[in-house]
């Protein structure tokens, strides 16, 4: 694929070759046409006036008759069946005839009709020399230069060009700068080329250590965080395992179970997040609906004694293949924001063949406030306490990472439906199995 400097200097340099010999081919027809009704016809006049004065003198004058005249004279009370056929229905004036391209000037006088005719092989002469010719040469002179300075230019940008090739092959996530090493770069980069190599390799270095810190990063806080998340789980299980304990503390643990687990799946969000695109991450077929179900129970437990009721409707019970924690996620997020947001009235999750709606008559946002709803850290009420305002930007990273769309439609002071669709496995849709009722809360 051609870079664009090289390619946009080419492009102006044949519009400028173009528009010239334009400029020159039309320049010389003007002249040609001048040439043929100016000079030719002031010519015609001068040499007839010329040849009256010596008929004055000398009435046995003949008419001019050279390489390039030819004369007739019709004197006064003379036929003019002398004439060739082509000459006698002219009347005074200049004349180009149409059979054989001669230009004719016919002068009547006292004494007669004189008739002067420039021959045509004479004019093509003519016109070659003083209007084709020189048009010829100055279009090669033209061209010539017009190569030598494209030839020139070509010299000055490669080594842009060589910069933008050697860039276009970077791979965003391990950017080869190895080549934009000052001892690599070719022996005629110099002055601002080379400062923007040198510019472009140190700009490589940061962002591969960058992105080299961030990779480092986000496994090591991953794998501290299993520790004590093992801890807190096994700890729990042993307690909900003890005899007579009281039901406010089962209710308790098992809070802190299911918290557990949402933070579990988290951390294996954010590892799917840092990987790189092309290693794809552990995946499992799985009922999106006992997914649903789960964070459902788990969501239950924000409404506290708020008027709402969160119900889930499997109106089909389609399998993912994907990472089922990811799901996790998602649907988590999505849940915990109708819950709360939703004041009173339902919420409601929907699984269809190839998409989970989440529904709810909360809040609502308003239009501007819909439009930032995916940026990171962005609330649209930031008066209520709950929330950091990252979840729907994890949702959306997530989504796009599987192939999944989401999208949201909201009214103020009516509610918000958010929906996940699904990107079918290659060869068809989602497998489906039959479709249950709806449970409540």
């Amino acid at each position: 694929m051609p870079h664009g400097l090289p390619r946009k200097i080419r492009i102006a340099f044949i519009v400028q070759m173009v528009m010239a010999s334009l400029a020159i081919l039309v320049a010389f027809y003007v002249v040609a046409t001048l040439y043929k009704y100016s000079f030719i016809q002031a010519t015609l006049q001068d040499e007839a006036a010329h040849y009256w004065q010596l008929y004055q003198a000398s009435p046995a004058q003949p008419p001019p008759n050279n390489f390039a005249l030819r004369g007739y004279l019709v004197e006064a009370g003379y036929s003019n069946l002398s004439l060739p056929a082509n000459l006698r229905p002219l009347t005074p004036g200049f004349h180009e005839l149409a059979s054989d391209g001669q230009l004719v000037w016919v002068d009547r006088q006292e004494a007669g009709t004189l008739y002067l005719v420039y021959l045509r092989d004479q004019a093509t002469r003519v016109a070659v020399w003083f209007a084709v010719l020189p048009a010829m040469l100055a279009l090669f002179a033209i061209y010539g230069a017009t190569w030598l300075t494209y030839k020139a230019s070509k010299r000055m940008v490669s080594p842009v060009a060589w910069l933008a090739r050697q860039v276009s092959r970077w791979d965003p996530r391990h950017p080869d700068i190895a080549a934009l090493a000052p001892e690599r770069l070719p022996a005629d980069m110099e002055g601002e080329a080379r400062q923007l190599a040198r510019a472009l390799h140190s700009l490589g270095g940061r962002v591969e250590a960058q992105l080299e810190r961030e990779r480092n990063f986000t496994r090591d806080a991953s794998h501290e965080l299993r520790t004590p998340l093992t801890v807190i789980r096994v700890a729990s299980d042993m307690a909900l395992d003890e005899a007579d304990v009281p039901q406010r503390v089962v209710r308790s643990l098992q809070r802190i179970q299911r918290s557990g687990r949402d933070m579990e799946a988290v951390i294996d969000a954010f590892l799917i997040l840092a990987r790189d695109s092309d290693i794809e991450p552990q995946s499992e077929w799985f009922q999106v609906c006992e997914v649903v179900q789960e964070e459902a129970d788990s969501a239950r437990a924000l409404l506290g004694d708020k008027p709402v009721t969160l119900e889930v409707d499997c109106v089909a019970r389609p399998q993912l293949y994907a990472p089922p924690r990811v799901l996790h996620v998602v649907v988590g997020n999505l849940l915990r924001n109708a819950c709360s947001y939703t004041d009173r009235g339902t919420v409601t999750v929907t699984i269809e063949a190839d998409s989970v709606v989440v529904s709810d008559t909360g809040i609502g946002m308003a239009p501007d406030a819909l439009a930032r709803a995916f940026e990171p850290f962005y609330r649209a009420a930031p008066e209520r306490p709950l929330g950091t305002g990252l979840g729907l930007s994890i949702v959306l990273r997530l989504c796009e990472r599987f192939g999944w769309t989401i999208s949201l439609d909201s009214t103020l002071d009516t509610g918000t439906v958010a929906r996940i669709r699904f990107a079918p496995p290659t060869g068809g849709a989602l497998p489906t199995a039959p479709a249950t009722g709806t449970t409540a809360a």
